[in-house]
């Protein structure tokens, strides 16, 4: 009975222990995440990123690059898949903050399974254009992150991500792929991926860290930890670098962009762009500034008196202004649709008079229909209607035809005026008015019990033609298109008119 107390009792104290370790490490957390992050604000002097990161002549602004380094207008080619290549890209000026972030896009691709040698990120105090540390200089003062695709230990231990930092003292240990220099590292795949790997680097409060973006997504947030260094001194100073270096296997090393933050801490304002200037460097612009000033007041005053006649005009009447160039754009475009207008109205005019032309065929048809039934007393109206029909068949498709093309002529932002549905109208009027014509004229030739003792002759073969259903069917067809033709140009024209 004892012992199980004193079990129990020794449980019940276990417990203990593991939820006061567990709320502590909670706590930690909490406090960890409630920490506010670094401000961090944009340096250009210290940056680089396409669409024109080179100039004309194969400079980039603020960089200097080397080796067999190429610029183009949206990248960095460090060096070329070819062997025993070596190329670098340093920074003009000196970065004199002690907080900083650094966010590097770069592309190392290769035809073989592996690759070499690698490429590294630097902060120098010096620029290290040539040697034999991934194409920089060896016995560096400052750090470097090592971007490492060759094993040369043969330890299977790369493609690696590696923290070197160095006082200007120790010489790289390449044999061993600088692991025993190393204050940080992580393995990572870097080559082949399908979107640009990213590395961001940040220096905040004396503790470095490196994230990476593997390349497996789009989502340029998407960082995994890599490594984390605490407590690291670096110069007050440097120069920001990136360089690469192949051997016997050769791979292409691109940079997309290099971006540079400052970070300072919340609360504290940061100087501003103008303050970091040195004064010297302010007095000689603003001297240069003054005596641009004072040629261009000289120069006015020489054209005045040259040409007296304009001295009183202002010479901002003598330009467009924005207003006035925004109301001739649109005087433009409504001269435009005017003149479509006018030409839709022209075409329009074409088909009612091809249109009349058929009807009074149709007309003279009818007439001599009429004058044969009275000769020969024998055509049935069966006969006329059909002939009437066949006509009306030929006239309906001719004008569809002319609607057609001149809906393919015609502007569509034109389209749907008022004019527009007044000659549909039109032309709808004049088919029902053949309509009545044509049921008249069966009226008049009598009833089909009139006629039940005549017998007709036989009639001529004709082309089939429609029965009065389909005829019907047909005219109810076209109407309902004609109405959605033209609501839906009203529409497109009622759309055209926001922009004016």
């Amino acid at each position: 009975m004892a012992v199980s107390i004193g079990r129990c009792l020794a449980a019940d104290a276990c417990l203990l222990i593991l939820a006061l370790t567990f709320h502590h490490s909670n706590a930690d957390n909490i406090v960890a995440s409630t920490e506010e992050a670094p401000h961090r604000r944009f340096e250009y002097k210290y940056s680089f990123k396409g669409p024109h990161l080179s100039q004309t002549d194969g400079i980039i602004p603020f960089w200097v690059h080397s080796g067999n380094a190429i610029p183009s207008a949206d990248q960095v080619r460090i060096t070329p898949s070819l062997r025993s290549q070596k190329g670098s890209v340093w920074a003009k000026n000196t970065v004199n903050f002690d907080h900083w972030e650094a966010e590097v896009t770069f592309r190392v691709s290769g035809r073989g399974r592996m690759g070499a040698d690698g490429l590294a990120i630097w902060f120098t105090t010096a620029q290290g254009l040539d040697g034999p540390v991934y194409g920089a200089a060896d016995n560096w003062n400052g750090i470097g992150i090592f971007f490492d695709s060759f094993d040369n230990d043969g330890k299977k231990n790369n493609p690696a991500v590696l923290v070197v930092g160095n006082n200007g003292k120790l010489v790289y240990d390449h044999p061993n792929d600088g692991t025993t220099q190393a204050l940080g590292t992580c393995l990572r795949d870097f080559r082949n991926k399908p979107y640009p790997v990213r590395a961001k680097i940040t220096y905040y409060k004396k503790t470095l860290t490196v994230l990476i973006n593997n390349g497996f997504t789009p989502d340029k947030e998407d960082y995994e930890f890599c490594t984390k260094v605490d407590n690291m001194i670096i110069p007050q100073e440097g120069y920001f670098g990136i360089s690469a270096a192949t051997g016997g296997l050769a791979d292409d090393h691109d940079v997309l962009s290099f971006l540079t933050f400052r970070l300072s801490e919340p609360g504290q304002e940061l100087p501003a762009p103008e303050a970091e200037m040195p004064k010297e460097e302010q007095d000689k612009y603003q001297e240069e500034f003054e005596n641009f000033q004072q040629e261009l007041d000289k120069k006015k005053e020489d054209y005045q008196k040259e040409h007296p006649e304009v001295q009183r005009e202002p010479i901002e009447d003598m330009y467009e202004s924005v207003n006035d160039r925004e109301i001739h754009q649109v005087f433009e475009g409504q001269n435009q649709i005017h003149l479509e207008i006018k030409q839709l109205h022209r075409q329009l005019a074409m088909i009612l008079d091809e249109q009349n032309r058929y009807v009074s065929v149709v007309t003279d048809e009818l007439s001599k229909r009429q004058v044969e039934l009275v000769g020969q007393h024998q055509l049935c109206s069966t006969d006329i209607r059909d002939t009437v029909f066949f006509l009306l068949r030929n006239s309906f498709h001719e004008s569809l035809k002319q609607i057609g093309a001149t809906q393919h002529q015609a502007n569509p932002v034109s389209m749907g005026t008022y004019k527009t549905v007044q000659h549909f109208s039109e032309i709808q009027e004049h088919l029902h008015v053949v309509k009545r014509n044509i049921e008249h004229l069966i009226t008049r030739n009598g009833s089909p019990s009139e006629n039940q003792g005549e017998k007709c002759p036989d009639s001529p073969k004709m082309p089939s033609c429609l029965g009065t259903i389909h005829f019907l069917v047909f005219v109810v067809i076209q109407s309902v298109l004609f109405f959605s033709y033209i609501v839906y140009k009203s529409q497109q024209e009622a759309a055209a008119k926001k922009f004016f």
